[in-house]
């Protein structure tokens, strides 16, 4: 007989039979510092269980130290619980000689609470932290990441995760190393696409260098896609310009348009390597991207070749955020927001309405901040170069092109959160966290985006997949 089972039958003269079983099937973890290799790196830990019992006598009704069974329990797990103090309300705050997490803490308080009838009810006590706004100088220009009504909600996803360990492929322009990105950008890794010497206004076609050499040509070239990559993984509290709402995260740059656009076979093969995947006469891929955003789109139907790149991503569990597009029509008419397996993002407007050029329709599956124009729109990282490459600045954009890099990065703060997350139980977070329209906005999906309550959402998720590994693998062993 072991020990503890000794132990449990001494101790269930004074209680239930049931919960001395419960208490035996339970104990099953030592306590302490250590956490599995597999835990979230933002996983709350504490030192102190709230216990509340039915009356506040220091005795319980058994003659006995009214916290005897919560030392007991602790006991049994290899950490030592006293009481601290009392609170306003007769709860013992009950001290851990060793820190543990959350989820081992609220096991700890589920037992005391099943062992012991006198007590009303137990939970951890746990440390919560100031939500620190960044020193970004420009962040107070950044409504669409804070503002009470319309804003995704960043700073407090913040308090979990800021992003870090996840990888975004921008499919886009290409990128110059703005010095708010340079930490975030992975340009080592890049790759350029286009199979076009005139469309890639470099002086070659696809190589290893996904830097934007510029994609206006005859016209003002755009930096887009230094744009799109700052509201992603901007880098955050380091006193300079704007922060990124996932800027933990890296930016794998995928160089798919230059002057006039883009074809969809380089798109395509784009889309494919970032995921992972081979694509002839290129290098591989060493740091597949999870999570693929592309602000970008034409008119028609989604072609097959668009459709089975994003078959072979999604195989390869990326998870691909698309641009709604911005004439002003239903999407079911613009590629790749039609393509099925992508989450398609409509934009809206300071007011939480829909934003004046977004396309919207069934297709949709949420909108994000697009903003409008001037300082209504959206403020992220730039070039001044007029055509060709100059210095880095901070401009306004608007479109869905900006709502969709929202999409993108609360993306990857999921992913942060829970490693295993899919492509479709991505999209189903997105959509069951929305906040309602604050405003009118007929065809843009479920609602507004909430990057805090996705966070939440997918880490909740990932704890639940945490807690079937165990069972299943005892069922597998026995």
């Amino acid at each position: 007989m072991s020990p503890v089972f000794k132990k449990s039958l001494a101790i269930s003269k004074l209680l239930p039979a049931c919960a001395t079983l419960l208490f035996m099937a339970n104990a099953a973890w030592a306590g302490g510092s250590t956490t599995s290799a597999n835990s979230i790196a933002t996983e709350s830990h504490t030192t102190r269980i709230i216990v509340k019992y039915k009356s506040n006598a220091a005795i319980s009704y058994n003659g006995q130290k009214q916290t005897a069974t919560a030392e007991f329990v602790g006991r049994q797990h290899g950490v030592k619980l006293k009481e601290l103090r009392r609170m306003y309300s007769g709860a013992a705050i009950m001290s851990l000689d060793s820190s543990v997490s959350e989820d081992q803490a609220k096991m700890l308080a589920a037992e005391i609470s099943a062992l012991d009838p006198n007590v009303d009810y137990a939970e951890p006590d746990i440390l919560m932290n100031a939500l620190a706004v960044p020193n970004d100088p420009l962040f107070n220009q950044q409504w669409s990441f804070s503002d009470p009504v319309v804003g995704v909600n960043a700073i407090a996803a913040w308090d979990k995760t800021n992003g870090a360990g996840v990888t975004v492929a921008v499919l886009d322009t290409g990128y110059r190393l703005h010095a708010d990105l340079a930490g975030n950008i992975l340009a080592a890794n890049g790759y350029d696409f286009i199979s076009d010497l005139t469309i890639a206004n470099d002086g070659n076609i696809r190589d290893a260098d996904a830097s934007d050499p510029g994609d206006g040509c005859n016209k003002p070239s755009s930096w887009h896609g230094t744009h799109v990559a700052g509201t992603i993984a901007a880098q955050a509290y380091n006193n300079q310009g704007v922060a990124g709402i996932a800027y933990g995260a890296k930016i794998l740059p995928v160089r798919v348009l230059g002057c006039g656009g883009g074809y969809m076979s380089d798109i395509a093969d784009g889309i494919v390597w970032a995921s992972g995947g081979v694509v002839s006469g290129t290098q591989r891929n060493t740091v597949r991207a999870q999570v693929i955003n592309m602000s970008l789109g034409g008119a028609g139907a989604c072609s097959t070749t668009i459709q089975t790149a994003i078959n072979t991503a999604r195989a390869n569990n990326a998870i691909i955020v698309v641009a709604a597009g911005n004439e002003n029509i239903d999407a079911a008419n613009t590629s790749p927001a039609n393509c099925n397996g992508v989450i398609t993002v409509a934009a809206i407007n300071r007011s939480g309405g829909r934003a004046s050029y977004s396309n919207f329709g069934s297709l949709v599956t949420l909108a994000a901040p697009g903003g409008e124009e001037g300082t209504d729109g959206i403020i992220s990282t730039l070039n001044d170069g007029p055509t060709i490459p100059g210095n880095d600045v901070y401009g306004y954009y608007s479109g869905t092109s900006m709502a969709t890099p929202h999409v993108a990065g609360t993306l990857a703060l999921m992913r942060a959160v829970d490693p295993f997350l899919s492509p479709d139980k991505a999209k189903k977070i997105l959509q069951n966290t929305a906040r309602a329209f604050s405003s009118q906005c007929t065809g843009c999906g479920v609602g507004m985006l909430d990057a805090n309550a996705a966070v939440i959402a997918a880490q909740k998720d990932y704890k639940q997949i945490k807690s079937i590994v165990p069972i299943v693998a005892t069922v597998l062993v026995h």
